[in-house]
């Protein structure tokens, strides 16, 4: 199992865990974190689970996945170089106790 904390934007954290290979969406959407809808399921066709990845995690994250810049033009919140689709960041052991954060809203 990887660690994730979820932090909302008045800095309430949220931490749960998830099976190496699933996303984070899906981590936050099957523990019902709030902040992270994922109305597509993770098919990369909306930015209802658009998160800020932490400074501390985003080398082990890695860059965005091609398209994700395309998706995260329709998000809601602003977006930062530090914004990512937290449908394509999967859990791994490398990241485990990953911290992302949550914008203002997502629709």
């Amino acid at each position: 199992m990887v660690k994730v904390t979820y932090v909302v934007a008045d800095g309430t954290q949220t931490t749960v865990e998830g099976a190496a290979g699933a996303s984070v969406m899906q981590t936050a959407v099957a523990n019902d974190v709030d902040g992270i809808v994922g109305e597509c399921g993770g098919a990369m066709m909306c930015a209802t689970c658009h998160c800020y990845v932490d400074e501390a995690w985003t080398d082990r994250t890695g860059p965005r996945h091609e398209g994700e810049d395309d998706m995260l033009e329709g998000a809601a919140s602003e977006v930062t170089a530090a914004s990512r689709l937290s449908c394509q960041i999967r859990l791994t052991p490398d990241v485990d106790g990953l911290v992302v954060h949550l914008p203002d809203e997502q629709f």
